[in-house]
């Protein structure tokens, strides 16, 4: 019975990740200044894009950097799981708004990974995920291409060690996006 209970390798220090990750994307100047939709879907997206860079991160690292990329991945899903649980959506649904939430992260993160070594095609596969069809403020797209790429490079700094602790640093966002 006691293994019943006991946790996933990882899974603290996943949550841990993606706690943070989640504070970086909540960071205000994202939404007045650079005009990241403050809806539910902006939020998602937002928060996507933040867990795509530790993800990227912990994938490009040795072992055990794979294994807490799926525990980050697997945490942000069961909190996906909670919200819309408290949201009121009912059980029969849960499930299958879930499964909506994993494949467009899955198809975000692609277009990430695809755009990354190119400046323009990250700025724009930005700008449609995060603004969904509308039209981004002037230069919003961009600053949160610049903003990805320096986190990226700060996530490449930092230690496995410190990450498999489910520490991790984030520079204010206002700073990342110069």
């Amino acid at each position: 019975m006691a293994g019943f209970f006991r946790r996933r390798p990882h899974e603290r220090a996943g949550f841990q990740l993606y706690g943070a990750a989640v504070g970086a994307a909540r960071d205000p100047w994202l939404y007045a200044t650079l005009g990241v939709p403050d809806t539910l879907d902006g939020r998602f997206d937002c928060v996507g894009l933040h867990v795509y860079l530790v993800i990227r991160r912990l994938n490009a690292a040795g072992p055990p950097g794979p294994e807490l990329a799926q525990a980050v991945f697997d945490a942000m899903f069961a909190d996906m799981d909670i919200n819309l649980r408290e949201m009121g959506v009912g059980d029969m649904s849960v499930g299958k708004r879930n499964r909506a939430m994993w494949e467009a992260f899955h198809g975000r993160s692609a277009a990430y990974a695809a755009a990354w070594d190119d400046d323009a095609a990250l700025a724009a596969a930005i700008g449609r995920n995060i603004w969904r069809g509308q039209e981004p403020p002037a230069g919003s797209a961009e600053a949160l291409a610049r903003l990805a790429r320096s986190r990226g490079v700060d996530l490449a700094e930092q230690t496995l060690e410190a990450l498999a602790r489910g520490e991790v640093r984030f520079a204010p966002a206002e700073e990342a996006a110069r």
